[in-house]
């Protein structure tokens, strides 16, 4: 029953004596309506006014207004976009936000129908329902409270409800919704707390009944959106310039707790973390990646992770890929991979590899599509040995074919890919090597490459490929006797050449380390098991052939028992004084001359720092 009250003029104003049917009441609005198209608007203008907002509604009004709008989800057939437009602005204003759950409903009722009765209210209502991912501004705050989180629940649970009754009225309706959904997404200097609820609906709608059709954009818009405000936080606020090496060195003696005392951090992640406190675009994408992370752990937990990575591997060919100066978005792809690294982790090794080997891509996309590669196998705790090797033989393979196909002398411009393909293999050596000549099978695999006429070759990429990696990684061949004549590998006079500096061009992807250390505090914390770090590599003697670890109690026998897939560790070892009878700068394994703010600290350390890692520095980005 709709109970209102008074003269039949002003039945729509006062709710004392005259009670209706429901049937009466929708014939009222009805009339009130059709009324309009005669030129008569009294009923219809204090029907429409019901619609506006108060700020506050006692009983009576409360009761009117869900009455009004049950009675209009009758009458939805009456309604015409030009002759009732104020009608249809002042619903579309509404927000669910704002009002009890009766009336909630009574709204989303009305919505549905409006969906449902003409294919020209479709995208309005879906309008309507996206403008209710988040709260109007007043109301931001009581997210805070309990109570907020509480309202939250009601009316999200209440939006996705109204997407999934619409689909199943108009089934082209999800189609419809992808791009309204992506088109209203905040910017990047919205507030954190209205991005992140907004991005929280995006995700729900992806996993949500209608995730079939939608899910296949909600991620890859993500994604983009993670980018935008990738890029905009500048390298101003982080240590450059005269103080790049803070960027690659992780120092020996130099650890510090983290801002709550929970994580010891090397120097420089210290001292870069520490840089990032306090900027408001790293700490929303810092919740938006972690936002992600949690959806990723639930679509393993419901079996639909591989689904998801296959459209998350295509969006990071299209976006982050070839993104400029990309530092954090790409290890949303990371942790994908270990959550499930027998299938995603596999998968986007081989996605990777493929890239870099086939013609038909542009030079710049394979030469990123290397440095993810080698970057991804170097950190990857939970890659297997074997898959490693196996990479690294397709490597070699077309390197070696590239150089009997290639007879002309060293050019880093014209060879871009091969350098790159040559630094990969390198660069994967200086943090493998050791796992895979630990592990027999392995090892014989890897003395059975043939890299050495590669290294040889005219086009010389001992001479192109950045020297700190070609230093580190010919100081542990030499240790591991991976090459019969590697003491003819003479490389003082190219340090820092002209040439190493112009390799990769203006991009400088010579130096992009795109999975060097992340910096952001909450999405760190869910890569750290999974990461592995560079430490030092000592290389005992110069005629053995064996690694040692540092300060490690770990014996021979103890390597000897472990299987491959344990041979990939996240600390290795590098002896210092070893680099040393190359080169007096071989102290460092950096991409860029190293921090003179430093100089105070190492001499109070009283000796040189050891611990140390690949650029992350502004140019390798």
């Amino acid at each position: 029953m709709g109970r209102v009250s008074g003269t039949e003029k002003q039945e729509f104003t006062e709710m004392e004596d005259t009670e209706f049917t429901d049937s009466q009441l929708i014939c009222h609005v009805r009339d009130a309506l059709l009324a309009v198209t005669l030129g008569d608007r009294e009923n219809y203008d204090e029907l429409v006014g019901y619609l506006h907002r108060k700020e506050s509604l006692n009983p009576d009004q409360i009761a009117l207004l869900e009455t009004t709008l049950k009675a209009l989800s009758g009458t939805v057939s009456c309604i015409d976009s030009v002759h009732h437009e104020s009608l249809l602005s002042a619903v579309y204003r509404m927000s669910l936000w704002n009002y009890g759950t009766s009336i909630m409903d009574a709204l989303v009722e009305l919505i549905v129908s409006l969906a449902a009765s003409n294919g020209k209210y479709i995208d309005w209502s879906l309008e309507m329902l996206v403008n209710n991912f988040t709260p109007p501004y007043h109301l931001m705050d009581s997210l805070k409270q309990e109570s907020g989180i509480e309202k939250k629940n009601k009316v999200l649970s209440r939006v996705h409800a109204a997407f999934e009754a619409i689909a199943v009225l108009v089934p082209l309706a999800p189609l419809r919704l992808s791009p309204i959904v992506v088109q209203r997404m905040p910017l990047t200097y919205s507030k954190g707390p209205e991005i992140l609820m907004y991005v929280e609906n995006m995700l729900k709608l992806e996993s949500g009944a209608i995730g079939e059709i939608v899910g296949v954009t909600m991620l890859p818009a993500i994604v983009d959106r993670l980018i935008e405000l990738d890029v905009e936080i500048g390298w101003d606020g982080l240590l450059q310039e005269d103080a790049k090496g803070i960027f690659e060195m992780e120092l020996e003696d130099a650890e510090f707790a983290d801002a709550d005392g929970d994580d010891n951090l090397p120097a420089a992640e210290y001292l870069n973390r520490k840089s990032l406190e306090g900027n408001t675009i790293a700490e929303k994408l810092d919740s938006l990646i972690e936002l992600t992370f949690l959806h990723l752990e639930s679509c393993q937990s419901s079996g639909r992770l591989s689904e998801v990575f296959d459209v998350l591997v295509r969006s990071f060919q299209r976006t982050i890929l070839n993104a400029y100066k990309s530092k954090f978005t790409q290890f949303v792809v990371f942790y994908a991979c270990a959550l499930d690294p027998e299938d995603c982790g596999e998968k986007f090794a081989m996605v990777l590899t493929e890239m870099f080997l086939s013609n038909v891509n542009p030079s710049n996309t394979r030469m990123s599509a290397v440095a993810y590669l080698a970057s991804y196998l170097s950190r990857a705790k939970f890659v297997s040995g074997a898959l490693v090797a196996s990479i690294l033989q397709r490597l070699v393979d077309w390197c070696l074919n590239y150089c009997k196909s290639h007879d002309s002398v060293m050019n880093p411009r014209a060879h871009q890919v091969f350098y790159s393909g040559c630094q990969a293999l390198m660069y994967l050596l200086c943090f493998r090597m050791r796992s895979l000549m630990d592990a027999p099978r392995l090892k014989m695999q890897l003395l059975n490459m043939p890299m050495e006429p590669i290294l040889q070759h005219k086009l010389n990429p001992l001479k192109v490929c950045l020297p700190t990696v070609v230093v580190e990684f010919l100081r542990q061949a030499k240790s591991a006797k991976l090459f019969m004549t590697s003491e003819s590998f003479a490389f003082d006079d190219m340090l820092e050449s002209d040439l190493s500096r112009a390799f990769g061009g203006i991009d400088r992807l010579d130096m992009f380390f795109p999975f060097d250390p992340c910096l952001l505090k909450k999405s760190e914390s869910y890569i750290r098991p999974h990461f592995a770090r560079w430490s030092k590599i000592k290389c005992d003697g110069a005629d053995d052939g064996e690694f040692s670890e540092s300060g490690s109690d770990a014996s021979d026998d103890e390597f000897a028992d472990m299987n491959e897939n344990d041979m990939i560790e996240d600390d290795m070892t590098v002896s210092i004084q070893a680099g040393l009878d190359f080169n007096p700068d071989l102290n460092r394994m950096s991409i860029t001359p190293k921090n003179k703010s430093l100089l105070h600290f190492q001499q109070q350390n009283a000796r040189m720092p050891a611990r140390i890692r690949p650029s992350t520095s502004p140019e390798s980005l």
